[in-house]
């Protein structure tokens, strides 16, 4: 019996030396479970930052940087650089607009533009649209009488937008036609010409709860040279030259100066509080024109057609009578 424990001992040591070389083998092959795992793991935290590259590239603009109006229609920023990365370099048309905001606003109208969005019959009527601060307003120093046009974020000759509410906005005639057309012309004309595409972005922009937006910010790259045939970044402004905007309503008048023009939300406050009070003026029945009471005009005017007012300026501006240029009542 003795003989017999003695020789199954061994044999005991030897499954249990078995047995733990089984645990090494079932450890040994685990391990690459977890390599995949962390291989995995790393892709997806690959993909997720490619992810965020993009979402950075939306654009960012502070007002703080860009200068006040002073003549020019618009200005290059960053200089004169769009914010785009190289993935959104694609050569596939396609043309994406964000839902209107909380007060009825436009967000950032994107597109990759091709010959295949551009438009093959007549533009359609968008008069039904009213965009946020919408008036219709005339003055006689705007082109066309009209101070406000449905601006098209990207331009019916670009993508055949007629009456799409997330792609107009309220904007002047000045920004439709000195501060946004030029750039549209370029990038429709460079389109026909090479059949390539243009990488197209605009972003208007609001200072706080305003429903008119200051201005909108375009930036364009064209694809499939990047960007030798088009390339820009500038901010158009949402003025119009002799007229006073209040941003916050969409209400106007005309300016003090006639040759000014306000893209201050503030100084349009100023200037819209000082023509509530009462003034006297001196009026030209004959031309609807009104004066100071100092005006130099006045000693060639017939006293058959003089007036006197006491009251509001804009009073006399809803009656149809106009500032004099010389004295800028």
């Amino acid at each position: 019996m003795n003989k017999w424990k003695k020789s199954w001992i061994p044999i005991f040591m030897a499954l249990m030396l078995m047995l733990s070389g089984c645990g090494a083998d079932v450890q040994g092959e685990s391990q690459p479970l977890e390599d995949q795992t962390v291989t995995e793991q790393q892709q997806e935290t690959e993909e997720h930052e490619d992810w965020e590259i993009i979402d950075e590239s939306e654009p960012t603009i502070n007002m703080g940087e860009i200068p006040e109006y002073s003549g020019e229609a618009y200005v290059t920023i960053a200089n004169n650089i769009p914010n785009f990365t190289e993935a959104e370099l694609k050569t596939e048309s396609f043309e994406t607009y964000s839902d209107l905001d909380s007060l009825g606003r436009c967000g950032i109208a994107y597109a990759n533009i091709g010959q295949d969005l551009m438009p093959t019959e007549d533009r359609g009527s968008i008069g039904q649209v009213k965009p946020s601060g919408w008036h219709t307003v005339k003055y006689d120093c705007v082109d066309g009488k009209y101070l406000y046009n449905r601006c098209h974020l990207i331009g019916f000759q670009l993508t055949a937008e007629n009456a799409n509410t997330k792609n107009l906005i309220t904007g002047t005639r000045y920004l439709n036609v000195e501060g946004m057309l030029p750039f549209e012309n370029m990038v429709a004309d460079y389109i026909k010409e090479t059949g390539n595409h243009v990488l197209y972005r605009v972003t208007p922009i609001y200072e706080e709860d305003n429903l008119v937006a200051s201005g909108v910010q375009m930036e364009a790259k064209s694809v499939e040279d990047n960007g030798e045939g088009i390339l820009f970044n500038v901010y158009c402004y949402n003025v119009q030259p002799g007229v006073t905007i209040e941003y916050t309503t969409g209400e106007s008048q005309l300016s003090n100066d006639s040759g000014s023009s306000a893209g201050n939300t503030e100084g349009n406050i100023e200037a819209e509080n000082e023509q509530k009070t009462e003034s006297s003026y001196v009026l030209n029945t004959n031309t609807k024109k009104f004066h100071l009471p100092s005006c130099s005009s006045l000693d060639q005017m017939n006293e058959s057609n003089k007036g006197e007012f006491t009251g509001k300026r804009d009073e006399l501006i809803q009656q149809g009578y106009e500032p004099c240029k010389r004295c800028h009542p």
